[in-house]
């Protein structure tokens, strides 16, 4: 999720989860973006507040074993951080992806990815550069065996950094 040109790279980094990364493939990953869906956000802004569109719809979604991947070039965005604060509370893992210090959304994050960069453009330039390699590692270890097999090999750690594969209900 993200506002502005972020939620363009959140939007397009989705897409290569469920399309590019999961192509042929028997099992497929569940990726949402939440700033995909228009009357959603619309109609949680005009009855709770803008800052509220990317948590309310966690709400519905969001389980204990999930990963929501924020991304905002200032990590100041307060509907982000308040997504971000959700899905910690529920023990999901969250990931951002920031520019400049980081802001907020990097100091509250599990995995904070800061693109120590002062210049918006370029920050946004280097997120879609990393989601498209993002889609690639996982295009590539999606093939070398399966998912189930791959997921318990893991530990705690790697399961974190491979944060794209469908995890077990196990919370």
């Amino acid at each position: 999720m993200g506002n502005g040109g972020s939620g363009a790279t959140a939007s397009h980094f989705a897409c290569d989860m469920n399309k590019g990364a999961c192509a042929g493939l028997p099992k497929r990953m569940k990726v949402i973006c939440l700033n995909d869906n228009t009357p959603t956000l619309l109609a949680c802004a005009n009855d709770t507040s803008y800052d509220d569109v990317f948590v309310e719809q966690l709400r519905n979604f969001l389980s204990c074993d999930d990963v929501v991947i924020g991304i905002f070039c200032s990590g100041n965005s307060t509907n982000v951080i308040k997504a971000i604060r959700h899905a910690n509370t529920l023990g999901a893992t969250s990931i951002v992806l920031t520019g400049f210090d980081g802001g907020e959304l990097a100091r509250i994050a599990n995995i904070p990815v800061v693109i120590a960069i002062n210049d918006m453009q370029q920050v946004e330039d280097v997120h879609v550069i990393l989601a498209h390699i993002r889609m690639r590692v996982l295009y590539e270890k999606l093939r070398e065996r399966p998912v189930e097999k791959t997921i318990h090999e893991i530990d705690q750690k790697q399961r974190r950094r491979i944060v794209s594969l469908p995890l077990e209900h196990n919370c």
